[in-house]
């Protein structure tokens, strides 16, 4: 299952697509067994090479200033029929319309589950959900849990502690007074 930042992350490159006004936007969550490599493809095809090259470079800028990610490759770009970048849990495809009806990618992975935005936000939700229900609320500082008892040695220990911390306190300030009478002497026997 993909972390939280990852359908985030997707989201953000889905957007950034339709801002471009990329066309037949689609993204493919991958059969786990059939593929090792990613969880999510995210598809979608320009007009033309130029408008292939804006879509990518508007998914790049919008994940490096919203996220601080950046692809790990990105293949294609100069010649822009077919830009591939890689996200590691995604991977974003960006065709000409010619060159995604030659290759093909939702034939070739039929075990693909095509999913919309709005699934994909439903799953973002549940992710959250399920984050928050696994890590149970710290008290504020000062405050205590109900359910946290202090163990009587924690106590002990803690005491241990500040009395340590006190005594060394008390002989650093000890050893500094000494050193200042004496000091104090020189100067008065000169």
């Amino acid at each position: 299952m993909a972390s939280t930042e990852s359908y985030q992350l997707l989201l953000t490159a889905a957007a950034a697509c339709e801002d471009k006004k990329a066309e037949d936007i689609r993204i493919l969550k991958l059969d786990p067994s059939e593929s090792g490599l990613t969880d999510y493809f995210l598809i979608c095809n320009g007009t033309n090479d130029r408008q292939n090259v804006a879509i990518t470079d508007e998914i790049e800028i919008r994940l490096k200033r919203d996220f601080g990610v950046y692809p790990n490759s990105v293949e294609g770009r100069r010649q822009g029929e077919w830009v591939l970048m890689d996200y590691v849990d995604f991977i974003v495809h960006v065709f000409s319309p010619e060159k995604r009806a030659f290759y093909g990618l939702e034939r070739l992975r039929k075990s693909a589950t095509t999913i919309s935005v709005d699934d994909l936000n439903e799953e973002l939700k549940a992710s959250i959900a399920a984050a928050r229900v696994k890590t149970p609320k710290k008290p504020l500082s000062g405050e205590r849990a109900e359910e946290e008892p202090v163990a009587p040695k924690a106590k002990a220990k803690k005491a241990a502690k500040k009395v340590a911390a006190k005594v060394a306190a008390k002989k650093s300030a000890a050893k500094k007074v000494p050193a200042k009478k004496t000091a104090a002497k020189k100067k008065s026997t000169k």
